[in-house]
């Protein structure tokens, strides 16, 4: 729907993948799959313009009225969340997130958790000043009004094609990467600056959309990151998983909470704190 709403807002499929943040050809693919679905063609196509046909003036304006249609729900959602008192998270990073959700939906079912990804001082911030309920950050910031426990560890990995030259390695480098071209998702938290920092050479191919991510990284000829996070664990078909060996691709995350945490706060860190140990 947003894709079919920004072609006929800028009237390229250039400047729609652009602000999309996806390449032309998925964009046109995509484009190409809806018309497909619908049984009919939606543009009329002069050269590099798309111009709407009168079918596909129909099929934005309900993509419109479906999109304006989410917005009242995610609107609806997240006051209903704010009545009910949600615990507030900022984390760096979203693989520890789903493992802290996880651990809530066990233990404390009823209790809806809403986030933001920030850099960890920011996060930090947030829970000294009551913000937050929590912050995942990748270090103990070890203060006396502060309670930490491990949350997580997790390893990042490059896949690749099977005809990649690095593909049969048992482990590569950071240093091995460099000059290659990466299908990356736009929101990993911290793991983009340290790949930005440690391949600065790399050309990056930003995705925004999960699914569409999870699409095309089996059939992408260039190399993607995955982590053996528990949301991304599962087979790659097709494609060689070769860890990295560089310290910086191994991380560990941490719980934070205010040490005069209470209520539902208080408990769900108990529960993660007993849930961690061996």
């Amino acid at each position: 729907m947003r894709q079919l709403d920004a072609v006929e807002r800028l009237g390229t499929m250039s400047a729609a993948a652009e602000e999309l943040h996806i390449s032309q050809p998925a964009l046109s693919r995509s484009i190409q799959r809806l018309e497909a679905e619908l049984g009919c063609a939606l543009f009329d196509r002069a050269g590099r313009r798309v111009e709407l046909n009168e079918v596909g003036r129909a099929a934005v304006e309900g993509a419109r009225a479906i999109l304006r249609d989410e917005r009242v729900l995610r609107a609806n959602v997240a006051a209903a969340a704010e009545r009910a008192h949600a615990l507030r998270v900022s984390t760096v990073a979203p693989a520890p997130l789903w493992r802290l959700t996880a651990l809530a939906m066990e233990r404390f079912p009823q209790e809806t958790l809403t986030y933001e990804t920030v850099e960890e001082r920011e996060a930090l911030r947030q829970v000294v000043a009551g913000a937050s309920d929590f912050a995942i950050t990748r270090t103990d910031p070890h203060r006396p009004d502060l309670q930490t426990c491990e949350l997580m560890r997790e390893n990042l990995f490059v896949t690749l094609p099977p005809n990649h030259p690095l593909a049969a390695r048992r482990e590569v480098a950071f240093a091995d990467l460099a000059g290659e071209t990466f299908l990356i998702m736009t929101n990993i938290g911290f793991w983009r600056g340290v790949v930005d920092r440690a391949i600065p050479d790399a050309t990056y191919i930003e995705q925004a959309d999960r699914m569409v991510f999870m699409q095309l990284a089996h059939t992408t000829p260039h190399c993607t990151f995955v982590t053996d996070a528990p949301f991304q664990r599962g087979s790659h078909p097709g494609r060689a998983v070769v860890p990295i060996s560089d310290s910086d691709a191994h991380v560990g995350f941490h719980l934070v909470a205010r040490s005069d945490a209470s209520g539902v706060a208080r408990a769900l860190f108990s529960w993660v704190s007993e849930s961690g140990r061996p």
